[in-house]
């Protein structure tokens, strides 16, 4: 669901936001870019990162920085961005295979408190399993 586009483009961002780009280059040091759209489509974000970590179904760790629909990375607050949120954050995925389910604990570090970003993982991962449960009935 994190390493796929075609899985990751259904559920990543809030509810409502589509991600119409999801390019990732599934190695260590390996770069993606990717885009997230609002409901009305009017407000498109990117964002870059590089993949520093990647331990098939345990661990998967990169990096996010706002971008250009280049990537090239641009400052938090040329998209409107709260003073104070830093130009890289970190995101950090554990899974734990508990026989027929997984436990994911994700972490989102750097991000200020005050952004409102953990509003927007917990809607993305409403969307996550519903969509999980959309791929297990298709079974």
């Amino acid at each position: 669901m994190w390493t796929q586009p075609e899985h990751f483009k259904k559920w990543y961002g809030p509810k409502g936001f589509t991600v119409p780009v999801a390019d990732m280059d599934m190695r260590v040091g390996g770069k993606r870019l990717i885009c997230m759209a609002s409901p009305d489509g009017s407000m498109k974000m990117w964002t870059t990162g590089e993949y520093t970590e990647i331990v098939p179904k345990e661990r998967l760790v990169y990096t996010e920085s706002m971008a250009d629909e280049q990537g090239n990375v641009v400052s938090p607050s040329a998209m409107g961005m709260t003073d104070g949120y830093p130009a890289m954050t970190e995101i950090t995925v554990l899974l734990d295979d508990l026989g027929g389910r997984t436990k994911m604990v994700m972490t989102h570090a750097g991000v200020p408190a005050d952004s409102g970003a953990g509003g927007g993982w917990t809607q993305a991962f409403d969307k996550l399993a519903e969509h999980i449960e959309a791929v297990l009935s298709d079974k």
